[in-house]
């Protein structure tokens, strides 16, 4: 079973990365709206519920990593602690990175992890049940994440791998995790506004100004 699960995992990646060259996926760097996030309720390292209604009246970057992930993981989270400090002043400005080991990343784990970026109280790291997790991943981000040591996933009651493609993450608590290395930009009233790849200069530039215009309230 855990074989067949890692070739499914494979497979899935083959077929994301294939898309990455596609016309228009830059588009998802530009400001539309690609829906809203969905109502969840997870669990902050200082253990407080977040729900969506945290995310009112906030300009949030939100983004989905691990704490053993060895990959794109440290780039995301190097890349959030830079805007977190270059956006200093921007108390309006929310950062949400969602651990999707969730077996693994208690609130205690994350406190760690979030004491190694000097995350401040705009940056938050969420934790919670992983079906919840994954289908917010899949169902409201769009975006595919695989965990090569579970059964295959029941299903969320939307359609897996709309967004960007997906990209390869290391080791989760038992097995291979397959997540996207996206940080997505939400807007004051929680839609989703841009993908923004956290391993390419270009789209992270591209990231600093939408969200220069976003907290201008442009």
């Amino acid at each position: 079973m855990a074989v067949a699960l890692v070739i499914v995992a494979a497979v899935v990646w083959r077929m994301e990365a294939s898309r990455s060259a596609l016309p228009g996926e830059t588009s998802l760097e530009q400001l539309g709206d690609y829906g809203r996030v969905p109502a969840f309720s997870l669990t902050e390292r200082s253990r407080r519920q977040v729900t969506r209604d945290d995310l009112r009246d906030h300009v949030s970057v939100i983004d989905f990593i691990y704490t053993d992930c060895a990959e794109t993981c440290p780039a995301q989270s190097l890349e959030m602690a830079q805007l977190e400090r270059e956006f200093e002043e921007a108390r309006d400005l929310r950062l949400v990175s969602i651990t999707v080991d969730p077996r693994h990343d208690t609130p205690e784990v994350l406190a760690r992890y979030a004491q190694r970026y000097q995350a401040d109280d705009r940056w938050w790291f969420l934790t919670g049940d992983q079906h919840t997790i994954y289908c917010l991943a899949r169902d409201g981000f769009r975006l595919s994440v695989v965990d090569s040591s579970t059964s295959p996933p029941a299903p969320c009651g939307g359609t897996l791998g709309l967004g960007p493609r997906a990209a390869w993450a290391s080791h989760g608590s038992k097995g291979l995790i397959m997540h996207s290395a996206r940080l997505m930009l939400v807007d004051r009233v929680t839609r989703i506004r841009a993908y923004h790849l956290a391993t390419d200069t270009a789209s992270l530039q591209a990231l600093r100004r939408n969200l220069r215009r976003l907290l201008a309230g442009r």
